[in-house]
């Protein structure tokens, strides 16, 4: 007698979505070498090795793929009830790292473990998504009730912004209170609440930045502001990096300088692996390359919010337009500051800058977004019972 299949089992993840992200981490590794090669084979920091930076980029993108198989075969349900296995240590690390870091570009945010480094704040985005998930569908319909919803929802956010700030590291920051905000708008909270929250919000940031320019005026964060305002305006201090960002970008034109050809990635762009690598894309891939990319990481984006939109549970639902959110006003951020568009805050582009903890962090949320696509694909196909002779 044939064994007849539960309906209790799971289904196929999102292949799609799965190659999409593939792909993404593939581009990342071509474009960290690209950027890296020439930096990294005059200089003895780097032992003359064009390979340096791609081999522990690779080495991080092995580590993450494992670790996103290994999350997408686990239920998600396990994520909801466990997710203080990864908030509470990653609360005791923001919390120590401003004391015990070294001062790196002016920020305290790093862990050194021997030859690696480790940034807290990475795995704090996806912590804070699994935290807020639980929180939010918890709650259900008390969720729009301002004193027993929002305001717990808040304080968290609170929190975890407020440490991440005492390294400080604005972009950071600003990507994590961004996606927060989705989720909170996705679980269902009064727009009229969200938007009195915003407001206040805004105006004491408004006070702040005031305050900050008419004490120090000097401070890297204004003056990353005011050479958004006027790029031109001191080209060779404070709106250097924008220059020659913008400077990558007419050199790029329309079909590009060819692969490997980048000029500003030589000494002119700081860390054009890193902050600064859509720049050297846009270089060397042109107005056409670029624009692909970006059409990419759209469909790309567009894929995993049907994955999340599909799942037949709120807390599903919520942590998958959680980890869209934090992907998307990521590469927002880092986007829109390469460009001129916003002000530059440092923020990596998720999947492609060099980067091992943003990297591992990435490919963690997909493990996650991957095992709530295969709950959705269960309930798309229903598994039918057979009838069975013996």
């Amino acid at each position: 007698m044939k064994k007849t299949p539960q309906n209790g089992s799971r289904g196929r993840p999102d292949f799609l979505l799965l190659i999409l992200t593939l792909l993404l981490v593939g581009f990342g590794l071509v474009m960290v070498f690209s950027a890296s090669s020439n930096i990294a084979l005059v200089s003895s920091e780097f032992n003359n090795d064009a390979l340096y930076f791609t081999k522990r980029q690779l080495m991080w993108a092995v580590l993450g793929i494992f670790s996103m198989l290994f999350l997408m075969n686990l239920p998600y349900t396990v994520f909801k009830r466990g997710f203080l296995i990864l908030f509470i240590p990653v609360l005791f690390m923001l919390m120590i790292v401003p004391f015990t870091s070294s001062n790196i570009n002016g920020a305290h945010s790093w862990f050194n473990l021997g030859p690696f480094s480790f940034q807290p704040t990475e795995p704090a985005k996806l912590a804070i998504i699994l935290y807020l998930g639980a929180l939010i569908s918890k709650k259900s319909e008390k969720f729009r009730d301002f004193k027993k919803g929002l305001l717990p929802v808040l304080l968290i956010v609170g929190l975890i912004c407020g440490l991440i700030m005492l390294q400080p590291d604005l972009g950071s920051c600003l990507v994590l209170a961004s996606c927060a905000a989705i989720m909170i708008i996705a679980g269902g909270a009064n727009l009229k609440q969200v938007g009195l929250v915003g407001s206040i919000l805004g105006i004491i940031l408004l006070i702040l930045v005031s305050i900050s320019m008419a004490t120090n005026p000097n401070s890297y964060r204004i003056a990353r502001f005011t050479a958004f305002l006027d790029p031109l305006a001191d080209q060779q201090n404070t709106s250097f990096q924008l220059v020659s960002s913008l400077q990558a970008l007419g050199h790029g034109g329309f079909m590009g300088a060819g692969f490997g050809e980048s000029v500003q990635k030589l000494h002119y762009l700081d860390y054009p692996y890193n902050d600064f690598i859509f720049s050297v894309i846009a270089e060397e891939l042109g107005f056409i390359g670029a624009s692909l990319f970006l059409l990419f990481f759209l469909i790309f984006l567009w894929r995993a919010l049907i994955v999340a939109l599909r799942c037949p549970d709120q807390y599903g639902t919520i942590v998958g337009v959680g980890i869209v959110g934090l992907f998307g006003m990521q590469a927002f951020i880092n986007v829109g500051g390469v460009t001129g568009a916003i002000p530059l805050t440092g923020v990596t582009l998720p999947f492609v800058s060099y980067g091992g903890s943003s990297l591992l962090v990435c490919l963690m949320c997909m493990g996650v977004l991957l095992s709530i696509s295969r709950e959705a694909n269960k309930q798309d196909k229903p598994v039918r019972s057979k009838r069975t002779h013996t």
